[in-house]
């Protein structure tokens, strides 16, 4: 079921915004997997399998990105994950990767929930220990034909609502997906918008620790 024709890694140092250069450069990085989708062409009323078989692609890509940011996972401050699905596909096969992509991320990060709660979209229930990945991971997808960009979001990996974190990072990987492929995209950041000042809940105050606040 799962066959990777390509895998594309894309990071970016990012030292001012027309402002004063940062102390520490922001570091923003998207790693994108191009699969055979084997559902293209037709409607398949039961797609689940693939989510469970897209597993251990999501934890391979979360350690690929990590590495190819080449910074340990505690600098790890913001995430997110997106799909693109080719022309013969569907909305909903993009919406596989929302377990297996997110999983994969907070679990590198340290988050102790429980996998089966979080495919049931209870994964809050099972955290509430500072520093975990709390945050549920933004995502985003669209039908796209190839070379198609997508704009993934990117949310502080603690709580929702630290404004300094809401970010986004523009994906495309040239000549996909065909029309019978997918591009699952993982997305990690190692802090704030650079000259991030427009106030809101700040990183050092979360304090509910519930990934919202």
């Amino acid at each position: 079921m799962i066959e990777i024709r390509r895998v594309f890694t894309h990071v970016e140092q990012i030292r001012h915004e027309f402002g004063p250069v940062a102390q520490v450069p922001l570091l923003r990085g998207a790693i994108a997997a191009v699969l055979t989708n084997p559902f293209a062409g037709r409607y398949e009323p039961d797609i689940l399998p693939m989510m469970e078989a897209l597993q251990p692609v999501g934890i391979d890509m979360a350690e690929r990105l990590r590495a190819a940011m080449d910074v340990p996972v505690e600098r790890i401050e913001g995430y997110g994950k997106g799909a693109i699905i080719g022309a013969a596909g569907e909305l909903e096969h993009g919406a596989l990767w929302h377990v297996p992509g997110g999983y994969a991320m907070r679990e590198l990060l340290g988050w102790k929930g429980d996998p089966k709660a979080y495919s049931k979209g209870q994964a809050e229930e099972n955290t509430g220990q500072p520093g975990n990945a709390l945050s549920i991971v933004p995502s985003t997808k669209k039908v796209g034909g190839p070379g198609a960009a997508l704009d993934v979001p990117m949310t502080h990996v603690n709580a929702s609502y630290v404004r300094s974190h809401f970010d986004a990072i523009e994906v495309r990987v040239p000549g996909a997906p065909l029309a019978d492929e997918i591009v699952f995209i993982l997305a990690m950041s190692t802090g704030p918008r650079i000259h991030a000042r427009v106030g809101g809940l700040a990183a050092q105050a979360i304090s509910k620790w519930d990934g919202l606040r």
